[in-house]
């Protein structure tokens, strides 16, 4: 399937949110009608004062009792809905980026394994968080604010000016917090993150950080990000909240001063009602405040809520979708190599250039040379892992990178030089987490020599393997590695010194390993700094210095190889015969 990259999509996350608003305008309207419904205790009130102490009517306090209480239910089932709602919305959000942030997760550790890209997962459940969270509640609020202030000003414009006062002093505490917190808070999730990537990669290293003596210096180092982290928290933490005991003093204070303007009025006869307006204007001057004082109260997760969709959205813009086309026809091993020059994802300085070569299927090609080589490179190149800088790597006549993975998976072999196994059984990782097909899965097993190891355990195939492996020596999750790169047997093997690990045994079962595959048609490449997998090779690569300094049938570029150090050691001053038998 060629692969096809989609332009940047600015508004992609945007454009998600969008997709659930009509959940959000639900939840809005339920919390409109809640705003409505919560004039329900003064309308009681003023009812009770107007009517019932004049008329002294039990049944008419008997049937305003039953209302408001009817009322309550209808406001505790709204508020349910709305709740209900807001999560649906919010999980919703989350199912529908989670695939997308997982596939772009591994685009960008692809690019930088140590771009820690986990964050990204944080950021969406920070989101998912905020979508349901009581400062969305507030956001929905809101409007039912000017409502209030709309019938404060109905029953006394005096009033209305003092509720608007305080309506704008709060306005004014929320844009103080904005501006004094945003960059204390921005700077302590940088900290964070910080300490959290460095704590992560102490971890995967815990073995020789123990081993050595390394605790006390890795912890003094991480403390000094964790401090850094809870510095500017306290800093953020301090000022938002004495802008919110400052916003709940403004609350409590407006609604004493409406009540104490309203008892004025009244007296003056400047406003009519009596003694019931006076506390109805009380509680909706109040309730003017209300969402306001609940968003400064919530302002911490809305400013994190906001840097989780920056660093997201940046995120998804830098790694864009891919789609693919149509499906390509099922591979036959054929590689071809053309002018390659390439480096470190990210980095425009090359490890490898000018590579040119091409594999016939089913050819063993042992590719060798010294550290440094640019062998481990060329190998993630041959594989689809890093990108070219120029040059193509083709697999039967294709790009590899224009290929769906998912669907030519099944046709590549990889064993990487640093061996990863995954929490699961031994038939899991083996069978690549797919189906497992139980016959393929022994017969790989069998073929690496793991089979009658992996009988003798309690648990056989099904054992747990634990996180990367951890139960098996080095020589067996190699061999088990080994056995996952040529399940289902494929069409193109690359190993990556899979023999470093392997003792003798391990060895002979490689090589007759390597037999098998070329038997099978298989196209394999294997990196190695051993002869003892030569005689399986058809050709063999040697890279010096990041280019191909040979290339051919084995036996010619041994021959080559060898003459070419008998040389260097005449030029050294070592007689013909003797140089003949060092070399």
């Amino acid at each position: 399937m060629s692969q096809v990259v989609k332009p940047p999509a600015d508004a992609e996350l945007s454009r998600l949110i969008w997709r659930h608003l009509p959940l959000f305008k639900r939840a809005a309207f339920f919390s409109f009608v809640t705003s409505m419904l919560v004039l329900a205790p003064t309308l009681f009130m003023l009812e009770v004062y107007d009517r019932v102490i004049n008329s002294r009517s039990s049944t008419t306090l008997l049937m305003l009792l039953i209302w408001v209480l009817g009322t309550y239910l209808i406001m505790e089932w709204l508020d349910l809905v709305r709740g209900k709602l807001m999560y649906q919305a919010s999980e919703q959000f989350d199912v529908s980026l989670r695939k997308r942030l997982f596939n772009a997760s591994f685009d960008a550790n692809l690019k930088n394994p140590n771009s820690g890209t986990l964050q990204v997962f944080n950021d969406l459940r920070t989101l998912r968080d905020f979508m349901a969270s009581p400062a969305t509640t507030a956001i929905m609020d809101a409007p039912a604010s000017l409502l209030y202030l709309l019938i404060v000003f109905f029953i006394s414009p005096w009033l209305g000016v003092l509720a608007l006062i305080g309506a704008v002093v709060q306005v004014a505490i929320g844009v103080q917090t904005e501006r004094k917190t945003l960059p204390a808070l921005t700077e302590a999730n940088k900290a964070a993150i910080g300490a959290q990537n460095y704590a992560s990669g102490v971890l995967r290293n815990a073995q020789v950080v123990n081993a050595m003596g390394m605790t006390g210096a890795i912890h003094q180092r991480w403390m000094k990000r964790q401090r850094q982290f809870l510095a500017k928290q306290a800093e953020a933490s301090d000022t938002a909240g004495m802008n919110s005991a400052s916003a709940k003093l403004i609350q409590m204070l407006q609604s004493s001063l409406i009540l104490g303007l309203s008892c004025w009025l009244t007296v003056k006869g400047m406003l009519l009602g009596g003694g019931g307006m006076m506390i109805v204007a009380s509680t909706l001057g109040g309730r003017v405040l209300a969402p306001l004082a609940q968003l400064i109260a919530q302002w911490r997760l809305v400013v994190n809520a906001r840097d989780s969709y920056q660093r997201m959205d940046n995120f998804l813009k830098a790694l864009p979708e891919r789609h693919y086309g149509m499906s390509l026809p099922a591979p036959e091993g054929y590689l071809n190599v053309e002018h390659v020059t390439a480096g470190a994802p990210g980095s425009p300085y090359p490890i490898v250039q000018g590579v040119n070569f091409a594999v016939a299927p089913g050819e063993t090609v042992a590719m060798i040379g010294p550290s440094a080589a640019g062998k481990t490179t060329l190998a993630r190149l041959l594989i689809g892992i890093w990108p070219t800088l120029s040059g193509k790597v083709r697999l039967d006549g294709n790009d590899i990178h224009t290929w769906d993975k998912g669907e030519l998976g099944p046709y590549l072999g990889y064993l990487p030089q640093d061996v990863e196994l995954f929490d699961g059984s031994i038939a899991e990782n083996i069978a690549r987490f797919g189906d497992i097909d139980r016959e393929q899965v022994r017969e790989a097993a069998r073929q690496v020599g793991l089979e009658a190891m992996i009988d003798a355990l309690p648990d056989g195939f099904d054992t747990l393997l634990g996180e990367d492996g951890a139960r098996l020596s080095g020589g067996q999750r190699q061999r088990v590695a080994l056995a996952r790169a040529i399940y289902g047997w494929p069409k193109f093997v690359l190993l990556d010194e899979p023999n470093s690990s392997l003792d003798e045994a391990g060895e002979k079962s490689l090589l007759e390993t390597l037999l098998e595959l070329k038997r099978r048609g298989s196209t394999t490449i294997i990196i190695t700094h051993r002869r003892s997998v030569l005689p399986a090779a058809d050709k063999i690569l040697l890279m010096r210095e990041g280019q191909l300094a040979a290339y051919g049938p084995r036996d010619e570029v041994l021959a080559a190889l060898q003459k070419a150090r008998q040389q260097q050691l005449v030029a050294a001053g070592v007689p013909p015969q003797v140089a003949g038998g060092m070399a």
